[in-house]
Order: structure tokens, then C-alpha cells, then sequence
């Protein structure tokens, strides 16, 4: 399997770059061990953070939104999932708990300010593309019946469109039954030390999803 971004992305946004984590992983429901740090550290981290600074202006949040104007997405209505998050931290509410892999992969999310996405790679078909979604393309998305993809970044297989920084479609979603997983960063900065970050998103995937085998690349 192949990954790529493509050249009408890179038009719109040259500094783009794919964060890559592929691994193998034991799903399991939840990790408390996750949830102690989160709640004990990233969370506070986030709170005190918001105090001095508005969501939008988080770098990495802010770069993700200026990409999606470039790319022709109201980022106001369709937020990254990392901003999506912190506002839900901001707001008091809890973080959603899923597994073991989607849970670590909003802990990335969260506190890097860049979306993240998990997906299961035995759904898909073919190499992966990061693409600008048509007119008129949609897809079912996880707990939503359909989200609008004209103009969002989306990756892409060989059946089409299955997943953004926005919302991921159902078709390769993590479940328990997962195993072959790749983990995406998508990056829309060009300041960020992404092969530190993949590090220490190695080890947050290692200790509290169980990840082995782990492969990292960055994708320009």
C-alpha cells in the first residue's frame, strides 16, 4: 500500500504532509491508564492553555483552518477534529471513549492541535491518496448519516473517499475485531517537527493500545 498527497492539494496548500503510524494493535475497549493521564494532565494542560489563548489561535488548529479556506471549506462549519476536541474540553464536556486506538488517537489529536485519524487498512482497497473532495461528494460518516466532502482534504482508495480531518466515513473505521491500523497526522504546518511528534505518537500508541510493529513515514 501506497500513500500519497496529491498535486491539486499541494497547489492549494504545499506544506501539506502526511504523518504516518502503521502498526498492529490488540483493540480493546479502554485503557484506564489513558484516561488517568488525560484527565490528570492533557486536559488541565488544555484548560490552562485556553485561558490566554482562543481555540482558533492554537498553531496547529490555526494552520488546519487556513488550509481548509484555501481549499474552499467554511472551516467555522467544518471543523478539524482536533479543534472539535478542545472545544469540547473547553466546554467542560467529556472526551468521547471509543477503544483503545481511537481514544490514543484523540489524545494525539488533542494535544498536538493536528486532526488525527485511525483506520483499519484490511478495508482498504488499493493505495491511499489525500485528495480534494467534488461537488457534490458525500459519504456516511461514523454516528452521522452523511457528511458533505466537496472541498475537504479526503483520503482515498481505489473505491473512493473514506476518510478527512473533519469526519472519517464508517468504512474503515477502528473496531474491536482491528488489526492492521495505520495512524495519519494531517499536517498543514510548516514549522512542525512532525518526526518528533511521530515518536512520542509511537509510544502513546505502544502504551496505551497495545501497538507492535510499528512502521513511521512522513509523506510530502
Amino acid at each position: 500500500m501506497k500513500i500519497k498527497i496529491s498535486n491539486e492539494i499541494k497547489e492549494k496548500v504545499p506544506q501539506t504532509k502526511l504523518a504516518v503510524l502503521k502498526y498492529t494493535a490488540d483493540v480493546k475497549e479502554t485503557s484506564p491508564e489513558l484516561w488517568e493521564y488525560m484527565d490528570e494532565t492533557i486536559i488541565p494542560q488544555i484548560n490552562k492553555k485556553l485561558e490566554i489563548q482562543k481555540v482558533t489561535e492554537f498553531k496547529n488548529v490555526a494552520s488546519s483552518r487556513k488550509a481548509y479556506k484555501a481549499f474552499g471549506k467554511d472551516p467555522g462549519r467544518y471543523r478539524v477534529s482536533s479543534e472539535a476536541l478542545i472545544r469540547r474540553i473547553k466546554q467542560g464536556k467529556e472526551l468521547y471513549k471509543i477503544n483503545t486506538v481511537v481514544d490514543t488517537n484523540n489524545l494525539i489529536s488533542v494535544e498536538s492541535g493536528f486532526s488525527a485519524g485511525s483506520y483499519d487498512i484490511d478495508c482498504v482497497n488499493g493505495d491511499i491518496t489525500l485528495n480534494i473532495g467534488k461537488a457534490g461528494e458525500s459519504y456516511k460518516g461514523i454516528g452521522k448519516d452523511s457528511v458533505n466532502i466537496e472541498n475537504l482534504p479526503v483520503l482515498c482508495d481505489d473505491e473512493g473517499p473514506f476518510g478527512s480531518p473533519t469526519s472519517d466515513s464508517e468504512k474503515a473505521m477502528i473496531g474491536l475485531n482491528s488489526k492492521n491500523i495505520i495512524t495519519l497526522i494531517y499536517s498543514f504546518s510548516d514549522d512542525e517537527n512532525l518526526s518528533s511528534l511521530l515518536d512520542k505518537a509511537a509510544e502513546y500508541l505502544k502504551k496505551y493500545a497495545g501497538a507492535k510493529n510499528i512502521e513511521k513515514l512522513i509523506i510530502e
